[in-house]
């Protein structure tokens, strides 16, 4: 029968199977999705938009993503499920026609010291491998050239039991042989401890001599154990230790002393202080720790690997006199050439597969890293465009690709490289999901849903859902702001003062002597890898009083909320406590006026161990979280459960007059309320906010900071997660900030920041060894007129 034959006697109609091209969502009640109904479908690109707070992320990630992976899950036997998380079933009535969903979030990447660009993807695993069978000399397996890995030898006698009661000891010897640099221990680099910033050498340790963060004398177990260990005299100054005494103060090894007649383990400050401090990441700490850290301890490039991490062997064993930290530390567009150029038949499929994915990097954007730039250092653009690296090569198909904001920290030259990715994921038959503020990408979207119409408790709906040309018809707020353009100044301020930055040479910075003006808002911009965090973070001096604002999340767990986050408890408390005289710690819920049932949770969780925990609404309290003699006092005509149930603006109102009147409350309020968050709730956990949300509550606790003389606020990407009627008040809080006599210095990308600014200062022209130079400074306008940059070019498209 021939070809053509074949064809005709093929049936018309549409196969069983081919029906199902929607996902079908009906009833979702997650969060504050107010029983949503929606169908989309397969196979398109489908943008999600509408106000911060609207329901977005809980209706994409928390239900549809969540929902899908929670059933692959369940997939696998029940001994591996004990190994995997287990989400809940999202609060939905149905969810039909999912596929599985791939999400690639905007969580920065795992701010561990050790963990690098390299070995967060394949690339350093296949690097180690490859070295291990092409490199002279040889020097042993993979592990020898892994800076994570240590080299240990062993040898004794071991007992082997046999049938019948029968043991014979038998010698064995044991080695393995790693690539970690023996002085740094593969961090690349050591650390030199400032005593004086660890405590006051004039005062016992009776007296409170400790200067480190969260060590009281009269109650810290840590202290406890200085006082009580019998190694010193508590009640002696320190400078009057004998050698000895100051020795095993500092540098004692561990041993087990009894302390109040508990066993507890002491050892010197020194070491205890490396293992409690320095073994953490710096990212990741708590802004009074860091704070600490920064004073207390120097980081100095490790002088035996020089920040390499590796072992010496591992550095002398090299493949046409490229060592494996050579690798690393080449930009990676530059690695892929050199890679390219190996013709080893021996390892060519390894070659390939290297190739592919360092050809990823590059088509990504990302060629201007290096395989050993710190994860933690990455943008959350950037850590973002890394996870897609592994899905670009995917033959996979029909699945459901999950998006959160990929054009974070893109420049607006590009947002256009990150459009073409996506449409290419949907082109191989891919369902792809994006929540997206930028016009730029809603533009190429096949279907527009945006929800809304407010945030939080306003939003949860779906205002609109059809093609873009219907959402910039509906009336919308997203509809109504879709084409909104910020015009440049008419009239721009006058600087104050001026930052001098002289000789920057940070990472790929070419020795840039630079003058930022202070007294004005100050827009540092560039395309991604220009150099511009590495300019403001890293070469700024830290005598500038400057009070940074930066894209680091916030660690919160469910007994968090915006009050405790920003102190807005500690008055609230204080006040409750002085109209009804008795003590403060009533009006915590982690503390004494806890409800005892539930803790202070207001709900009771039930681990199911392989299945999701189970949580249920504590019956005692019903979910109030404080003991009914607790919310028998009342402030203002309210207890404390329902000043927390309270949103900011209602609660600024509350406490900004009449008899409840509260200025230290109000005050940190009209900030929260000032940063466009008077729709959060006072009690809501920190861990259902977005991270648009999150980066605005942080906004609004370090706006108390008071910094030097004149403050200067060093912002990183605010519009993170703004929707494009939120940057319009975003602009006039930099205006109320620059008048009140602070200076405001923005690294942004979004062009209505761009001209609003009276300063503009441009790297590049490119990223990496391409960028590091400035390439252009001043007013908005003469960088319009010249349109000698590609941020010259895009920004004049914008206002033209």
């Amino acid at each position: 029968m021939s070809p053509a034959k074949r064809r005709t006697t093929r049936s018309p109609e549409l196969h069983a199977a081919d029906s199902h091209d929607l996902i079908r969502v009906h009833g979702a009640r997650v969060n504050n999705l107010k029983d949503v109904s929606i169908e989309l479908p397969k196979r398109r690109l489908t943008v999600f938009t509408g106000v911060s707070g609207s329901g977005k992320s809980s209706l994409v990630f928390s239900t549809i993503a969540a929902e899908s992976q929670r059933m692959i899950n369940e997939t696998y036997s029940t001994f591996v499920q004990g190994f995997m998380p287990t989400p809940a079933r999202p609060e939905v009535d149905v969810l039909d026609g999912l596929t599985t969903a791939i999400i690639v979030d905007q969580q920065r990447m795992g701010a561990d010291p050790r963990s690098t660009v390299g070995t967060a993807t394949d690339a350093n695993a296949m690097l180690r491998i490859l070295f291990s069978r092409l490199a002279k000399p040889q020097i042993g397996p993979p592990s020898a050239y892994s800076f994570n890995t240590a080299s240990v030898r062993a040898s004794g006698g071991i007992t082997v039991e046999r049938g019948d009661a029968k043991t014979k000891t038998v010698k064995a010897t044991y080695q393995r042989t790693g690539g970690m640099c023996t002085r740094c221990e593969g961090r690349g680099s050591v650390s030199d401890i400032d005593l004086t910033q660890l405590y006051d050498d004039s005062k016992s340790l009776s007296e409170g001599a400790f200067t480190i963060p969260g060590w009281k004398s009269d109650s810290q177990w840590t202290v406890q154990v200085y006082a009580q260990s019998g190694f010193v005299d508590p009640d002696k100054p320190i400078r009057d230790y004998t050698k000895k005494e100051l020795r095993d103060f500092l540098y004692g090894e561990p041993v087990k002393v009894k302390v109040n007649g508990v066993n507890l383990t002491y050892e010197g400050l020194i070491p205890k202080i490396q293992k409690s401090f320095l073994s953490k990441d710096k990212e990741g700490m708590q802004p009074h720790i860091r704070a600490f850290v920064e004073r207390a301890v120097t980081f100095t490039t490790c002088p035996e690997c020089e920040g390499t991490r590796l072992s010496e062997g591992a550095r002398s064993s090299k493949i046409k006199r490229i060592s494996i930290a050579d690798a690393c530390a080449m930009e990676i567009r530059d690695l892929a050439e050199w890679v390219r150029g190996l013709k080893e038949p021996s390892v060519a499929p390894l070659l390939t597969a290297l190739q592919q994915t360092l050809d990823s990097f590059v088509e990504i954007g990302l060629g201007y890293l290096s395989l050993d730039r710190p994860a933690g250092t990455l943008s959350g653009g950037e850590a973002q465009r890394v996870k897609m690296i592994r899905h670009l090569g995917s033959s996979l198909t029909d699945v459901t690709y999950v998006f959160d904001e990929p054009t974070i920290g893109l420049h607006p030259h590009d947002i256009e490289r990150m459009n073409k990715l996506l449409l290419r994921l949907r082109d191989k038959g891919n369902t792809v999901l994006v929540v997206e503020h930028k016009p730029e990408t809603i533009a190429i979207a096949d279907h527009v849903v945006d929800l809304g119409p407010g945030a939080g408790s306003a939003g949860g709906a779906v205002c609109y859902e059809g093609t873009l040309d219907g959402l910039r018809a509906s009336d919308t707020v997203t509809g109504r702001h879709l084409d909104d353009r910020a015009a440049l100044k008419e009239t721009v301020r006058e600087p104050s003062g001026t930052l001098e930055i002289r000789g920057a040479t940070r990472h790929n910075l070419q020795g840039v002597d630079v003058d930022i003006p202070l007294g004005v808002l100050c827009v540092v911009t560039g395309v991604a890898g220009s150099g511009k965090s590495s300019l403001i973070h890293g070469s700024v001096p830290a005598s500038a009083g400057v009070i940074s604002v930066d894209q680091t999340p916030i660690k919160g767990s469910r007994r968090s909320n915006p009050a405790t986050y920003t102190g807005l408890l500690e008055p609230i408390r204080k006040a409750f406590a002085k109209a009804n005289g008795v003590k403060p710690a009533l009006f915590s819920a982690n503390s004494e006026g806890a409800c005892p049932t539930c803790n202070g949770a207001g709900v009771i969780y039930t681990d199911l161990g392989i299945m999701a925990g189970v949580e249920t609404l504590c019956e005692d309290c019903e979910g109030k979280r404080f003991q009914p003699s607790v919310l028998e006092y009342t402030f203002g005509g309210r207890d404390i459960s329902e000043v927390l149930a309270m949103s900011v603006a209602e609660a600024a109102e509350f406490f900004g007059a009449g008899e409840a009147r509260t200025p230290a409350a109000h005050k940190i309020l009209e900030r929260l309320d000032d940063v466009g968050l008077g729709y959060l709730t006072l009690g809501q956990p920190l861990t259902t906010l977005s991270g648009g949300e999150r980066q605005r509550l942080k906004l609004a606790t370090h706006m108390a900071d008071k910094g030097g003389d004149q403050p200067v606020f060093v912002l990183d990407e605010p519009t993170t997660g703004l929707h494009l009627a939120d940057v319009e008040q975003l602009l006039g809080l930099f205006d109320r900030l620059v008048e009140s006599g602070k200076s405001v210095i923005v690294i942004e990308h979004h062009q209505a920041v761009m001209a609003h600014a009276d300063w503009i200062i441009d790297l590049g022209p490119g990223a990496g060894h391409d960028g590091g130079k400035i390439v252009f400074e001043g007013p908005p306008a003469d960088l319009v007129a010249d349109r000698s940059t590609l941020t010259g070019e895009h920004l004049a498209a914008y206002v033209g």
